[in-house]
């Protein structure tokens, strides 16, 4: 594939390679050599080999082919009439190989002038615009830089593109640098002690401690027929060494006492959670991509913001579905939908029960006038069978009263930051445990948290978007996530996505559709070795990792490598960076953890502990 001319001046340095057969008589310009991000690849695929004696690309530009050189043959002295000498040479003859007889983009032959004029002045969205009127060999130069105060406009950052580079916020007075704060509205999340659970005669909670009938399952499976069963226990966090069916979802017990989602009082109980595991009357286990079935300590990442904590009581719900359900939108649904009922029981004790507030979490739904106006894009799955999602139901986590994002037909739905952290989203989906975000990793999603509270961002909203699976609704539904971006008039944007593979590819649509109208986008995603993206663009160039396998693979374990708060911290840097204008450092050809270490070290992170998941890949 050949380079462009903004391509060939990035890899002057590079091996000059024809990237088709060639004959004698041509003047070689960029459109002749092949892509030198693509050599290791094709070296490792036996398609390429790169020679001692071969020139670089700034000794080739403008020289005359002297015979013919077939497709992927490194040029060597002998090959050509003159051999450049020097970077400057070839950068010249660049231009005019590419421009013809006109001189380089924005270069003139004018005259010195009198010192230029420069103004400044700081807009309503948060950047500085700097307009100078005219320099020598510079007619007119117009720029806007991002306001930012504090220790977080300097710091460099990058991973799997991850790079270096501080912005210097010194350059900005301190009055400018940051808006006011303006709270729309207020979530009171109160935690509330529970110490013991157990299934019994009744459904209540006492002293701490939730008890759950045993009849109920009776009714719950009512609730669907293609649910056929429903066993509850109780895990203990020092019994965890016990076998599970692989993993659906970890969801929290959280109720609504006052208001609507995100706004109001919401009752959390705290130190206990559900988990959703299952199979079908096959015994088939209910996953897609990978399943988590195994010894339970050693299949779910404790801790992470999906899944329970490490003292957590696990009220455990395992469902056997009709057979052959599995890959269908129904099955797995069927399974949420018995557990929520069971669940609802529980939040309607929890509404009552006056216990122990272990903490008070004060959420603000706020904006900063004057600051970069920023949203977080998430690209959440949606692609039918056994992928979809629930978006506002009427309780936290819940099921009821909420509509799958399916069908809306994927479309970009915007909500507050308290919505999201409020339960909005309940996590169907089936795919990869390692890399699913289960229904508790919304409620408490660190990029959102990390960007609320970011008094240098005006946080603008949390926009989700279903992943389809046909390459053209993923198109359609890609270009209207672009329209709403630009409406919304953002500064920049941080796009993630759970899984790997085929949502890849919106994946990339949406970092372009950002891209191409000139809003900085920094993407999150799991890569690695086993999802290394095969798709890609020019403003695919600020990725952040989040893989936590040694061997850079989905390993099963459910809840390893999705968003954590060292992940968002980098994340909200490296969009920080890019919208400074900072450089953002090429990443290695092949995944590296090394780079993603240094990146954490400059943040004063801890380095990122990979799971050695032996066999289980």
């Amino acid at each position: 594939m050949s380079i462009t001319k903004e391509t060939l001046k990035q890899h002057l340095k590079d091996p000059a390679i024809f990237c088709c057969r060639r004959q004698k008589g041509l003047v070689i310009s960029a459109a002749d050599l092949e892509d030198p991000s693509l050599f290791d690849d094709m070296e490792e695929a036996g398609l390429l080999k790169l020679s001692d004696d071969g020139l670089k690309i700034e000794q080739v530009i403008g020289s005359t082919l002297v015979c013919d050189v077939e497709a992927l043959t490194p040029i060597t002295k002998d090959m050509v009439d003159k051999v450049n000498e020097v970077t400057e040479t070839a950068s010249k003859e660049a231009d005019k190989v590419e421009e013809g007889s006109a001189p380089a983009e924005g270069k003139t032959d004018a005259p010195a002038g009198p010192v230029p004029q420069v103004k400044a002045v700081q807009g309503g969205n948060g950047m500085i615009h700097i307009e100078i009127g005219k320099a020598e060999k510079l007619e007119h130069l117009s720029m806007d830089i991002p306001v930012f105060s504090g220790p977080g406009a300097a710091a460099p950052v990058c991973t799997g593109g991850e790079t270096a580079g501080a912005a210097d916020s010194s350059a900005v007075p301190d009055e400018e640098k940051a808006g006011e704060k303006k709270v729309i509205r207020t979530l009171i999340k109160k935690h509330i002690r529970i110490t013991d659970a157990e299934i019994g005669t009744e459904t209540s909670i006492k002293d701490g401690k939730i008890t759950i009938d045993k009849n109920i399952i009776e009714k719950a499976l009512k609730e669907d027929p293609l649910c056929k069963k429903i066993e509850l226990d109780v895990i203990k966090p020092d019994n965890r060494h016990i076998y599970t069916e692989t993993i659906m979802d970890i969801c929290p017990i959280a109720t609504k006492v006052e208001g609507e989602l995100g706004s109001g009082v919401t009752k959390v109980a705290d130190g206990v959670v559900f988990m959703l595991t299952g199979v079908d009357e096959d015994g088939v286990q209910i996953h897609e991509f990978g399943s988590s079935e195994g010894y339970l300590d050693e299949k779910m990442y404790f801790g992470h913001p999906g899944c329970a904590d490490e003292n957590d009581i696990i009220i455990r719900c395992n469902v056997v579905i009709e057979k052959k359900t599995g890959m269908t939108r129904p099955g797995p649904f069927a399974a949420h939908k018995c557990q929520d009922y069971i669940i609802q029981a529980v939040r309607d004790e929890l509404k009552k029960y006056d216990g122990e507030v272990v903490r008070e979490e004060v959420c603000e739904d706020v904006r900063r006038p004057g600051n970069p106006r920023v949203v977080l894009v998430k690209e959440i799955m949606g692609q039918g069978a056994m992928h979809d999602n629930v978006i506002c139901p009427t309780e936290p986590c819940g099921i009821l009263g909420g509509q799958k994002n399916v069908d809306c037909g994927n479309v970009p739905i915007i909500l507050t930051p308290n919505q999201v952290r409020d339960g909005s989203i309940h996590a169907l989906t089936c795919i990869g445990p390692a890399t699913k975000e289960m229904t508790r990793h919304y409620i408490r999603e660190p990029l959102v948290e990390g960007l609320a509270a970011d008094s240098e961002m005006d946080l603008v909203g949390v926009v989700f978007v279903g992943s389809p699976q046909v390459n053209d609704e993923k198109m359609w539904v890609s270009e209207r996530l672009g329209s709403l971006l630009e409406s919304l008039d953002i500064d920049g944007c941080i796009i993630t996505t759970e899984g790997f593979g085929n949502n890849h590819i919106d994946f990339i649509q949406h970092i372009g559709q950002a891209g191409k109208r000139g809003i900085p986008v920094v993407g999150v995603s799991f890569c690695a070795y086993q999802g290394q993206l095969v798709v890609g663009n020019k403003y695919a160039d600020a990725m952040i990792e989040e893989n936590m396998d040694k061997g850079g693979f989905e390993n099963n374990v459910a809840g390893c490598s999705c968003v954590t708060k060292e992940v968002a911290a980098r994340a909200i840097q490296m969009l920080k960076n890019k919208m400074a204008g900072v450089e953002i450092k090429p990443a290695p050809k092949k995944w590296d953890n090394e780079v993603v270490n240094n990146n954490n070290r400059l943040l004063g992170l801890p380095d990122t502990e990979l799971l050695d998941s032996g066999t289980m890949h």
